[in-house]
């Protein structure tokens, strides 16, 4: 059966980018929940030691994951671009050029990362009894870098052609393979965060190699030998596209490990307590992110169509589904909050209460913003979709600079309760430069389209 695309070019706005908004949803919600199955696995049959080792980690893998997910991110723009002109011959290059281009970032990240893990680690003060399980975790995930490479780059080219599902259906399998080797290795085998580890660099191969061959199945985009010729135009504009998005998200994950310095000043216990939290905050995202992919797959076909007028009711109907979805989840996060947090958590009931009460306060303040962070997805990726990929940036700079600012002053009057504020007010920051980055690029794209119009 062929792999589907859709031209979101035309039809209802709203429509287009809630159906294609649906599956990316449910696709983040397996990939979140085989990361939260790790997190439970080995915080409740490993200890609380081990989950606040996958917690230290965690801004240093984001950050590597970070410059993958930018480039791709970037390469997608232009196939969305070149898709919505209707331009199969560009099409055809500037999927083979992402291709290149991909693997040759990911051997090259894979050398930095594995060599830079452990002394930045020792920079962010990580405790002493946890950084030699967070060092295992990253050396075995960074070896698997090329296959997180394919699989992003594979989804992202599936993304820009309008096809949502192929993506879910490969994070099913996916989250399948991943749970089941994470209790074989982590409780069976007594591996621990290596067996957690293992387990994801495998289910994220199966889950490119599924992309694979559905991509394959398109025929318009049936790649030829002489496509693969390098075409320095075309990989000048993926440099672009990719390099400001992967630093954007560079950026945003400094400010991320500054903070989990901060933490890590606080001793184990509210390592662990952050550490829940944020894999939980992974699902408060989810729909979030999988709007900002609507969006920007959306911005970018219809910008390449010229269709400037659909990106603007585009992005005000993502705005409204994105702030009653965030309004739903904060309505249920704050009373029940505490019982989702207790899955990853198990120790002496006096230490199991000290990590609740942390992980319980962090989640009660994201949770009262989290329309903010919907608003800032949205923004960001219309604009990303929009061939803006400087002012998302800037954004992602005001991120690390409200985020670092935040966590380094506030404590000096509110004690470890101030870091609570760090990621809400980063939210906040970028949102506003955001807002009005996006309302002055709209209003010069539609006054040049009238332009156009009348000439």
């Amino acid at each position: 059966m062929a792999t589907r695309v859709k031209d979101m070019t035309s039809g209802s706005p709203a429509k287009l980018i809630f159906s294609f908004a649906i599956p990316l949803m449910l696709g983040n919600a397996c990939q979140q929940f085989y990361a939260m199955v790790d997190t439970m696995v080995v915080g409740r049959g490993v200890g609380v030691e081990a989950l606040a080792a996958l917690g230290a980690a965690d801004w240093l893998n984001w950050m590597v994951l970070g410059i993958v997910l930018g480039f791709t991110q970037g390469f997608s723009i232009l196939i969305s671009h070149n898709f919505g002109a209707n331009d199969k011959d560009k099409l055809r290059k500037s999927i083979a050029m992402s291709f290149v281009l991909g693997m040759i970032m990911a051997v090259t990240l894979t050398v930095l990362a594995l060599l830079m893990a452990k002394p930045i680690l020792h920079l962010l003060n990580t405790p002493s009894n946890i950084i030699g399980q967070s060092l295992t975790y990253l050396y075995i995930v960074f070896s698997g870098i090329i296959v997180i490479t394919l699989y992003n780059t594979f989804s992202s080219i599936l993304r820009a052609l309008g096809d949502s599902k192929t993506p879910l259906y490969a994070m099913i399998v996916a989250a399948i393979i991943n749970i089941v080797l994470d209790l074989l290795f982590v409780m069976v085998f007594k591996m621990g965060v290596a067996g957690a580890a293992i387990a994801t660099v495998i289910a994220q191969f199966f889950s490119s190699v599924f992309c694979f061959f559905a991509i394959r199945r398109i025929s318009i985009i049936e790649i030829h030998k002489e496509d693969f010729k390098l075409d320095f135009s075309v990989i000048k504009r993926l440099i672009q596209l990719g390099t400001l998005t992967a630093f954007q998200n560079v950026v945003i994950s400094i400010g991320g490990m500054v903070v989990q310095s901060v933490v890590n000043g606080f001793g184990f216990i509210y390592v662990a307590g952050f550490t829940a939290t944020n894999k939980l905050y992974g699902l408060l995202e989810l729909a979030a992110t999988s709007l900002g992919f609507s969006m920007a797959t959306y911005a970018g076909q219809n910008l390449g169509a010229k269709r400037y007028d659909r990106i603007k009711s585009g992005v005000k109907a993502a705005l409204i589904m994105g702030l009653l979805i965030s309004f739903v989840l904060t309505a249920i996060l704050i009373p029940f909050g505490k019982v989702f947090l207790q899955l990853f958590v198990s120790g002496t009931p006096d230490v199991t209460s000290q990590v609740l009460g942390i992980a319980y306060h962090y989640l009660f303040v994201m949770s009262c913003l989290l329309w903010v962070l919907y608003m800032l997805h949205i923004y960001r990726s219309a604009l990303q979709g929009m061939g803006d990929t400087f002012m998302p940036m800037v954004s992602g700079i005001a991120e690390l600079i409200m985020r670092v600012g935040t966590a380094l002053i506030l404590p000096q009057f509110l004690g470890s309760d101030g870091i609570y504020f760090a990621e809400v007010t980063a939210w906040c920051g970028a949102v506003f430069i955001l807002f009005f980055a996006y309302h002055s690029k709209m209003k010069k794209m539609l006054l040049t389209a009238s332009n156009e119009k009348i000439a």
